[in-house]
């Protein structure tokens, strides 16, 4: 915790002041993000450094795999479709994009199992994208499965995502744009899902 708050004290002094009045705008009027992002949990992939995004300029919703779950409004706990009604509804974001990653542990679960201390919650999470895992392990190597599950996943929760009538009715009147990507840890460079479903890296 000491570490958190040692940073905490470094953006008082340093970044608090230059984005005073940031700040200050954003909580007078609201925010008004034009996008927002379905990410994962994992620290190695924060949206806002990867899209070099100030406050205010997304909203972001994280979930173990980026993943999102079928359109099901009932008296269940619905973190991540809760945030995609308020992002697409309230805030009426013109672009939602699903960015999955590299080295994904969630999706390292769906193909070999999840562990033993992560079956209350997680293993029930990634039976979410169950059809995706015949798909992944018969690809040829590890790697292979590897990145076919996490461009999969990507996909299905676009899929998924048009089951909610409000975004599909919004995509359908052209106010809202559905994207996909996957971002490599490793090299730090991002590809986008292109109409042909292949993934493509951004020059």
């Amino acid at each position: 915790m000491e570490r958190l708050l040692a940073g905490y004290r470094r953006f008082r002094t340093d970044g608090w002041p230059e984005r005073r009045r940031l700040f200050e705008e954003l909580a007078d009027h609201g925010q008004r993000p034009r996008a927002m992002v379905v990410a994962c949990a994992d620290s190695r992939v924060d949206p806002g450094m990867i899209f070099d995004a100030g406050p205010g300029e997304l909203f972001v919703v994280r979930n173990v795999a980026a993943l999102v779950p079928p359109y099901a409004p009932d008296l269940a706990y619905h973190g991540t479709s809760a945030a995609l009604e308020f992002g697409v509804r309230v805030l009426q974001v013109r672009d939602l994009l699903v960015m999955g990653h590299g080295l994904c542990g969630g999706v390292h679960g769906l193909l070999h199992g999840v562990p033993a201390e992560a079956s209350d919650f997680v293993a029930g999470w990634m039976g979410i994208a169950a059809p995706v895992r015949a798909r992944a392990l018969a690809c040829d190597s590890p790697e292979a499965q590897q990145l076919c599950g996490e461009q999969e996943v990507v996909k299905l929760a676009l899929a998924n995502l048009r089951g909610f009538p409000w975004i599909a009715a919004r995509e359908a009147a052209g106010q809202l744009v559905l994207h996909g990507a996957h971002f490599d840890v490793r090299t730090g460079r991002l590809s986008m899902l292109g109409e042909d479903g292949h993934f493509t890296e951004v020059s």
